[in-house]
Parts: C-alpha cells; sequence; structure tokens
C-alpha cells in the first residue's frame, strides 16, 4: 500500500446533511425542526438543565459540604524522588520546577516521608512533613522553611 492509496473506510465518513435543500432531500422546509414551537425558532432553544419549569434536578438534589474558598494546594514531593539530584545540593522549589519534578508550584510545595534518601541536601520547602524531616536529617542533610 501506498499514500496515494490510503482511503478511509467505506461508511466511516459520513457526508453532513444539508438540511432546507427541497423537500427530496428529506430535510426541505421547516428542515427537520417540524412546525412552530419554541425549538423550530431561530435561536430557540431552552438552556441546559432546564426542565420545562419543573424544579430541575439540581435544585432537587440535597447540596452538602463546604468548599473553602481560602484553601491552599500544595506540590507534593516524596522524599525518594530527591535521589536525582547529587550529594550536597541545595534542592529549592525553582530547581523541582526547573527539573520537572513538579509541574505547577501552587501554593506552595510540600516534602512527604514516603522513600528513603541516600545523600546529603539542603532541602528548602514551604512545609514538611515530620517523617520527611526525618528521613533528610537521617541522611545528613538539612531542612529548611521557606
Amino acid at each position: 500500500m501506498k499514500l496515494h492509496e490510503l482511503k478511509p473506510n467505506k461508511g466511516s465518513v459520513k457526508e453532513r446533511n444539508r438540511v432546507g435543500r427541497g423537500p427530496a432531500s428529506g430535510n426541505g422546509k421547516t428542515s427537520g425542526r417540524g412546525h412552530k414551537g419554541q425549538k423550530a425558532r431561530s435561536g430557540g432553544g431552552v438552556r441546559p438543565g432546564f426542565e420545562g419549569g419543573q424544579n430541575p434536578i439540581y435544585k432537587r438534589l440535597p447540596k452538602r459540604g463546604f468548599t473553602n474558598p481560602a484553601r491552599k494546594e500544595f506540590a507534593v514531593v516524596n522524599v525518594e524522588t530527591l535521589n536525582r539530584f547529587d550529594a550536597g545540593a541545595e534542592v529549592t522549589p525553582e530547581l523541582l520546577l526547573k527539573e520537572g519534578v513538579i509541574s505547577k508550584r501552587k501554593d506552595g510545595v510540600k516534602i512527604l516521608g514516603n522513600g528513603s534518601l541516600n545523600k546529603e541536601l539542603t532541602v528548602k520547602a514551604n512545609k514538611f512533613s515530620a517523617s520527611a524531616v526525618q528521613t533528610i536529617e537521617a541522611a545528613g542533610g538539612k531542612t529548611e522553611v521557606i
């Protein structure tokens, strides 16, 4: 098979229906919209979620919980991920971002204590879990809250 011989499978590409092109098309005159009514008009129709005046489902269902508008979301990094850096390096949120360890800084960076660390590092972050501090200091490193 050559490039110029490529073509879609039979029946996979459907031609669009051109409405309002005479009675022979099966969609002439009213163009498949029926006679009169809100949906037949130009720009007609109802908004999403409208149920004809009946109390809509989003109003009937009970509301629960609370969304804190001041919520802080941290980019999370496990201690074992820090093994990729050279011994004695200073690990900062900027470095983590540059190396692709985190994709966004969000409201800060939090280091969690999952895994083990076998290098001496100085880690600067917004938050540390207690186990992360323990793991970093056990490896001879230092933690610094920024």
